[in-house]
């Protein structure tokens, strides 16, 4: 081989190999955002350092790299002897493994959802090599072979995001291929009870009441943790379910309109429950009329006949919902003139809630939970609605509220050693969520302390929303501790503008830096309230 050839095969190598261990991080995010390409550009413009900074980096590495190689055309001999060869051969290596540091520097330091090598994440790496390759060979034909091997790595995260494109068919194949086997699967057993569940907010809280009610009298399987997209329910069908179950519920998730629609071709549900509609997620779907229309693709889906929808009387969104469909429906609320199933009594305390239980034509019962705050009890009478038509008597119901356990990080009440109270509410916060803890808060004795780096994934609007935040802490904290640079500010301006004591207001940069703060200014019978822990694509640079 010539000492042309060899240098011009290496130069275009050595960004190639810094490029494909260096974009760990990046790759990281794709993972983070499931692969969408929308919330992919988003991540990458709130994170630039960890997203840019990678290719700027190997383009520097592969520009000194290739400038340590001879220029073949001042050399004489037609073959590259073994010192040319261990020199290109070292500049390749030293490219992988400064891309490797390169990689390690820049990604997200403990992330809190570690990047997980998938069958997914191992596709999509084999993918990105070819891509790598094809680009190389690309390069390698072109008369600027050695500048483009120089600038070209800038573009890593669109290359990442091409080697996405490519892998999608074969993803959506193999998916289609689960999707189907569990299909059939769930289908399989006729007399199996289907129940789809969605909302802005409270689908995970809804479905794990309704699994331990419904569990009082049927076998019940439900989807585990936060799994609520059609892979996620896919996977928790093909490994969990059997025939000895009698109900199985599915939550469903959406940030895109159509993404119900798609849920429900997988469990075909019979029973349809919508939790609430809000601003969640407008980030991607941009007004909350579009988050209506998604949500009620599940009333759609349900069967004409033989079919039961459950919704609560917000006043709002849901109860134009209700009002819409023809199909047999239950509203659940306060107002007893209105609603099939309402409470009254209802009295909270930092032990937990108690209230009384009606449901129409089958009487009413006294119930108890440790669960906190009134969109709980919100949650409960959608369960207990739907546990009373699948004929479970009030006592049953009752007993099975009572032995609710809170949902991890939702409004979860823990004990510290140092003789302080958590309320962990740190998953997925939301306006009408976080401010059902502040209230929450403000029936706890003693001084109450609020940790947040406020909410996310509110389109335009998020800043506003943060702003209001800030000014509902006033009566329900009496210590703010906001984490955050630019996110931070709407709460701090809604904190002043409320009145909320100054000497009473700090601001960190991170959740660690947070917790030293506490740590110098708690006291025993402080009651703590985390409201909101953001993912590691949220975290602000």
């Amino acid at each position: 081989m010539s000492y042309e050839t060899l240098q011009r095969l290496i130069t275009v190598l050595i960004p190639a190999l810094g490029c494909f261990f260096a974009a760990r991080g990046i790759i990281h995010y794709f993972q983070l955002e499931s692969y969408q390409f929308p919330g992919y550009y988003h991540t990458l413009n709130r994170n630039p350092a960890h997203s840019y900074l990678p290719g700027a980096c190997v383009a520097i590495v592969s520009a000194l790299l290739i400038l340590l190689l001879p220029d073949a055309a001042k050399l004489q001999s037609n073959s590259a002897p073994v010192y040319y060869w261990v020199l290109a051969l070292s500049c390749a290596v030293l490219a992988a493994l400064l891309g490797m540091l390169i990689g390690k520097l820049l990604t997200v330091k403990k992330a809190k959802k570690p990047f997980v090598f998938t069958g997914r994440i191992k596709r999509l790496y084999a993918v990105y090599a070819l891509v790598l390759l094809a680009i190389a060979a690309l390069v390698c034909a072109s008369p600027r072979w050695k500048l483009l091997s120089m600038l070209w790595p800038v573009l890593l995260p669109a290359v990442v995001a091409l080697a996405g494109l490519l892998a999608w068919p074969i993803e959506k194949l193999i998916s289609e291929m689960y999707f189907r086997d569990a299909r059939r699967k769930l289908l399989s057993n006729p007399s199996l009870i289907r129940i789809g569940l969605t909302g802005s907010y409270g689908k995970t809280s809804v479905k794990h009441i309704l699994g331990t009610i419904l569990s009082e009298k049927y076998p019940t399987l439900i989807t585990p943790a936060s799994f609520n997209t059609p892979m996620g329910v896919t996977r928790a069908i093909r490994e969990k379910l059997t025939p000895t179950y009698q109900i199985f519920v599915g939550e469903m998730g959406a940030r895109h309109v159509g993404d119900i629609k798609e849920m429900c071709r997988l469990v075909h549900p019979t029973i349809g429950i919508i939790t609430s509609v809000g601003p969640q997620h407008l980030e991607t779907f941009k007004t909350i009329e579009r988050v209506a229309k998604t949500k009620y693709e599940l009333i759609d889906a349900l069967p004409e006949k033989d079919s039961r929808s459950y919704f609560y009387n917000d006043g709002s969104y849901c109860l134009e919902m209700y009002q819409k469909t023809t199909k047999t429906k239950t509203l659940c609320g306060r107002d007893p003139e209105t609603c099939d199933v309402w409470c009254d009594g209802v009295t909270v305390s930092p032990e937990g809630t108690k209230f009384v239980l009606h449901i129409k034509g089958k009487g009413e019962i006294e119930c108890q939970t440790r669960l906190l705050g009134d969109h709980s009890v919100q949650n409960i009478l959608l369960a207990a609605a739907v546990a009373s038509d699948l004929r479970l008597t009030l006592k049953q119901i009752a007993h099975g509220i009572e032995k609710l356990q809170p949902v991890k990080n939702r409004l979860e009440l823990m004990q510290n050693p140092g003789g302080f109270t958590i309320i962990n509410d740190a998953f997925n916060s939301n306006p009408v969520g976080a401010k059902a803890a502040l209230e929450v808060l403000r029936q706890f004795p003693g001084r109450r302390i609020i940790i947040t780096p406020g909410m996310v994934e509110l389109g335009e609007k998020e800043a506003e929303y943060n702003r209001i935040f800030g000014t509902q802490m006033i009566g329900c904290a009496d210590i703010a501790i906001v984490i955050g640079k630019n996110r931070a500010t709407p709460i701090l301006d809604g904190l002043k503008e409320s009145g909320f004591e100054p000497a009473n207001i700090y601001r960190v940069d991170s959740l660690d830096d947070s917790t030293r703060l506490l740590h110098t200014i708690v006291r025993p019978g402080d009651t703590v309230l985390y409201e909101n822990d953001l993912p590691d694509h949220y975290q602000e640079a």
